[in-house]
């Protein structure tokens, strides 16, 4: 069992008085009396509204299997002449949670419309040639599918 007690999370050097009143960290008093590593939040998150590209395919090992599928998204521009230009973007979303990746797999047609919720993700995959490549994917937390017409 675990007993909290309250610590300061801003240094006190050179920090004006009152900036951060509001945040306040906890620590297990299980912890040595010794300062604790400072542990800063971050913050990942993606959000996208969009098509579908092509039916997800399924991929990865037996052992971690993940369903990946591509999704457009796309701005619109309007120049001062009066001219019209629609940008669409290409992302790569992933899908490891086991319900999600099975949703994904059974349900998921191309061209349905789709929200994705969740986090960018860079790697690095060797190719057929052995030369290695970044890539750049969308792990989805969350995922909700529009009925598609």
């Amino acid at each position: 069992m675990f007993s909290y007690r309250l610590l300061s999370l801003v240094p006190k050097k050179n920090v004006p008085e009152g900036l951060f009143s509001g945040v306040k960290r906890y620590a297990s008093s299980t912890m040595s009396q010794q300062e604790p590593a400072r542990i800063e939040k971050t913050i990942n998150n993606v959000t996208l509204l969009g098509r579908v590209g092509a039916d997800p395919q399924r991929k990865g090992s037996d052992e971690h299997p993940i369903a990946v599928f591509s999704l457009a998204t796309h701005t619109n521009y309007r120049y001062e002449s009066g001219e019209f230009l629609q940008r669409t973007e290409w992302h790569r979303v992933i899908c490891f949670k086991p319900g999600l990746r099975e949703s994904v797999l059974n349900y998921l047609k191309k061209g349905q419309r789709v929200h994705v919720s969740g986090r960018i993700t860079y790697g690095e995959v060797k190719g057929e040639d052995g030369a290695a490549r970044s890539t750049t994917a969308i792990a989805a937390d969350d995922i909700i599918f529009f009925h598609s017409q």
